[in-house]
């Protein structure tokens, strides 16, 4: 696997010629590289597995801690805001990494061709989960990133080379939890049904009897459901990304704190603040100034 290893590294440093998370042709792919060890980044990930071919990074979500490096990979199945790390980058050494997005229906799809005994239900789903790599699921994603060397290809084999990365993921051990949210479609996916309506609808009002009703489960259970998968209350999860929604607004647009706050649904500036300062450590004015002046440093 060494080898393997660092087959990927060279094949994502051969598409990245510079710092940053970098779209591919592979629709669904992204190709990510960094040089140096970061601050904790809050950001919202969407359902997709990653595989990092050098150094390291951890997650806190839901006061937990997952670790990942190019032994293990994470898989989040549902979108999530996290806070991430990078704790291990050089210059010499960058930070690697492959992020594949997919669908609840990519992951049905494989399910339905495997034997019902490789389909074993009852297991307590989880957003987040950290996978051992395998020779097997690496020779897959190598073959998928070559295919940017061959783009006339994409089309044809992309699809079947992304099954085939998925399946031997659901075969894992930690693919139980995966495939819960697939098959446990009454709860797990009307779970997923609500993140997707609150992260569309952030800065909204948040009615939480009328998210029930509208999957058909009541206020109680839908609190119940949703701080099983996600770790917190949909109220908390809504917080959460207002207020990564408002940073991104902040360090993109020359904007003040105050216009921002009532974009993001905040109607109050002072509730903003105290809230934005708990997350990120400091009010926004410093904490946007910090961002922006480590990016000039780097520049």
């Amino acid at each position: 696997m060494d080898e393997q290893k660092l087959e990927l590294s060279s094949l994502i440093n051969k598409f990245t010629n510079k710092d940053g998370i970098h779209q591919t042709e592979l629709n669904s792919v992204k190709l990510i590289r960094f040089s140096t060890i970061s601050e904790p980044l809050h950001s919202i990930y969407e359902p997709s597995v990653c595989f990092i071919a050098q150094g390291s990074k951890i997650v806190m979500y839901a006061n937990e801690i997952y670790r990942y490096d190019p032994n293990r990979y994470l898989v989040a199945s549902v979108h999530m805001p996290i806070t991430g790390k990078i704790t291990a980058a050089s210059r010499d050494h960058p930070f690697l990494c492959l992020q594949l997005s997919f669908s609840t229906l990519q992951i049905l799809d494989i399910l339905k061709d495997m034997p019902d005994s490789e389909q074993n239900k009852g297991i307590s789903p989880k957003a987040l989960v950290v996978g051992k790599s395998t020779s097997a699921l690496l020779d897959a994603v190598i073959r998928l990133v070559k295919l940017l060397d061959e783009p006339s290809s994409i089309r044809v084999l992309a699809p079947l080379i992304i099954s085939e990365i998925l399946f031997r993921i659901l075969r894992n051990e930690q693919g139980e939890q995966v495939k819960e949210f697939a098959i446990l479609g009454s709860k797990a996916s009307s779970i997923e049904k609500v993140i997707k309506l609150i992260n569309r609808d952030y800065a909204k009002t948040l009615r939480v009897d009328e998210l029930a009703k509208s999957i058909n489960m009541s206020t109680s259970s839908l609190h119940a459901y949703f701080k099983r998968v996600t770790g917190m209350s949909p109220l908390q999860y809504q917080k959460k990304i207002r207020l990564q929604m408002a940073r991104q607004l902040l360090i993109s647009d020359n904007v003040n704190a105050a216009d921002v706050a009532f974009e993001v649904g905040y109607e109050s500036p002072s509730q903003f603040n105290r809230e934005y300062a708990r997350l990120f450590g400091s009010p926004p004015i410093g904490d946007i100034k910090k961002i922006k002046t480590n990016i000039d440093i780097k520049n």
